[in-house]
């Protein structure tokens, strides 16, 4: 074959340019992106600053005005009331590990065992506070995977207890089940508790913290990512809000028109 009759040879067409970004569209996202960023800080600021100012608020009635910062000082120290609240704590936990604390522990559960609806209040409340504070307890400390809702798609779920002895002659198989709670995304606070056979859970390698990230930022942020990428990827998520809802409008009006 001769080298004329072949083919001329077409240069690539190279793509055209991306149209410039309007300099409204660039404020929006410098102030979604300074909104992301500043967002957590000032929300993880005022929840604490609610936190110490309600302890305060409850703890400053019992301690005398004598011993109160403010008496001397002509401000108000914040948080004084939470150290207060602290120190009793520590004090109060010192002496139920004593024999006489012991002792009016027990008469004082004794006391509201006795009573019909303040006993059910009391023990529920008291097995949730060990099982979340018992540096023992191993409970929500590990996390899974469970196949919910349907076959082939997986859910993050939080590991607790073994079902009671009631309850576990009542599920049907005769295999070993667990409980586990499934969170909500963006919630974490809201799920589904249910009772699933400890061979269908696949346990994973992760904190209970990162799991509540990954649910909440709807698996945006993944853990082990750095800083700088979660902020990329909040940042680019509320950007693809932005756009779906403005295409939402668009297409709303088009309706109407």
């Amino acid at each position: 074959m001769n080298r004329d009759d072949l083919p001329p040879t077409v240069p690539p067409v190279e793509p055209p340019p991306a149209a410039p970004r309007g300099f409204t569209a660039r404020l929006r996202n410098y102030f979604l992106t300074g909104l992301v960023v500043a967002g957590p800080v000032a929300i993880t600021l005022y929840l604490t600053w609610w936190f110490v100012t309600w302890v305060d608020g409850l703890v400053r009635p019992f301690v005398p005005v004598d011993y109160r910062p403010e008496t001397y000082l002509p401000f108000g120290v914040p948080g004084s009331g939470l150290v207060v609240a602290a120190v009793a704590l520590t004090l109060l936990g010192f002496l139920a590990h004593n024999l006489i604390g012991r002792t009016l522990v027990d008469l004082g559960e004794r006391l509201l065992g006795r009573m019909p609806v303040v006993r059910a209040i009391y023990r529920g409340l008291k097995q949730v506070f060990e099982a979340l504070f018992s540096g023992s307890g191993s409970s929500f400390r590990r996390v899974g995977l469970v196949e919910f809702p349907s076959p082939g798609m997986w859910s993050i779920v939080l590991i607790s207890q073994s079902p009671s002895v009631e309850i576990a002659n009542r599920l049907p198989d005769q295999e070993e089940h667990i409980s586990v709670f499934l969170p909500c995304a963006p919630n974490p606070t809201t799920g589904f508790f249910f009772y699933v056979p400890k061979s269908k859970i696949i346990e994973v390698e992760m904190s209970a913290e990162d799991a509540a990230t990954l649910i909440m930022s709807a698996g945006v942020v993944q853990p082990g990512s750095d800083q700088q990428k979660k902020i990329a990827a909040l940042a680019g998520m509320a950007n693809a809000a932005r756009i779906a809802n403005a295409a939402n409008l668009e297409a709303a009006q088009a309706e109407t028109d």
